[in-house]
């Protein structure tokens, strides 16, 4: 592909980094867009151009759209708990923010937006998890994310802009960390364990989670700008496997405790990904347990 100019909004969060890393490796120009409220200014790549602001700036997103060729969009705010305490806020962030972006790549004419969903929208499903299942979600950012997909293929359908949408299941790996309102398990009893604290399992940690390397999901994001895949419709992105808390926390190996269930979680979760593969040639490729040996040694030396 042809060196492009791509607009990530999110850019310093997890894998909005390591997308833009991996954009510039292929030699494309990157802007990154971030209002550094979960992301870190140290993960942006030195060669992307970075501005500090937020995708409820209409005014801003249209002029940084300008000249742009495709649009990743990652921003968001992913924390279901706060969706369920304030509803109201990470609407305008999830929604409103997300309807923004759309609209300032369709007057700069952008050729593709991929927007970041969430298997969040799914709810409780028979599985393994298909994307021709009737969407429940349990909290208020699944809905926020199903309602942005919604405005992915209503925008190819009313403008004739081009959209994919990419249901991440949990992804994990160098980056994510323990902190902020929402983190995943896996970098929480690393970081319980580097500080010789029990590891704390939500419930009785036979919860299941589809864990799939943010490696991967760059490769995916990537697919998906060069598919033919303009409507809006979503593709799993996900490894395919149930892993539980408990072999998590036997695997990092350590003394634990078990806490309170959460609300609005899902209780387990295992992708189908076939659309993605037909779709967008992709399948995962990071066996699990080959990606949390890496973290464990990066954490723990061990």
């Amino acid at each position: 592909m042809p060196m492009a100019r791509a607009l990530v909004t999110g850019g310093a969060g997890f894998i909005g980094s390591h997308l833009t890393d991996h954009l510039i490796s292929l030699g494309h120009d990157v802007i990154v867009l971030d209002n550094l409220l979960l992301g870190k200014r140290e993960f942006v790549n030195e060669k992307a151009t970075f501005h500090e602001g937020d995708i409820r700036d209409l005014p801003l997103l249209k002029e940084l759209c300008k000249g742009v060729d495709v649009v990743f969009h990652l921003a968001a705010d992913p924390r279901l708990p706060i969706s369920i305490e304030d509803p109201s806020e990470t609407h305008d962030v999830n929604v409103t923010g997300t309807l923004n972006v759309f609209i300032a790549a369709k007057d700069a004419g952008v050729k593709k937006v991929v927007f970041t969903s969430t298997c969040a929208v799914y709810g409780d499903q028979e599985l393994p998890i298909r994307e021709d299942m009737v969407p429940v979600p349990k909290s208020p950012y699944g809905l926020h994310k199903l309602m942005g997909e919604q405005y992915a293929q209503l925008f190819h359908e009313l403008y004739g802009l081009s959209t994919v949408s990419l249901r991440y299941f949990n992804v994990y790996g160098p980056r994510k960390t323990a902190e902020g309102g929402y983190p995943m398990v896996i970098p929480i009893f690393l970081a319980q364990r580097q500080r010789n604290e029990a590891m704390t399992i939500v419930g009785d940690g036979e919860q299941t989670r589809d864990y799939v390397h943010v490696s991967d999901v760059v490769r995916a994001n990537i697919l998906a700008w060069e598919s033919d895949v303009v409507d809006g419709q979503p593709c799993n992105i996900g490894s395919g496997e149930q892993v539980s808390v408990n072999a998590i926390s036997q695997f990092i190996s350590g003394e634990s405790v078990h806490i309170p269930e959460r609300q609005g979680e899902m209780r387990f979760i295992e992708s189908d990904s076939t659309r993605a593969k037909d779709l967008l040639s992709w399948e995962p490729t990071m066996p699990f347990l080959e990606g949390l040996a890496s973290l464990k040694q990066e954490w723990l030396g061990e």
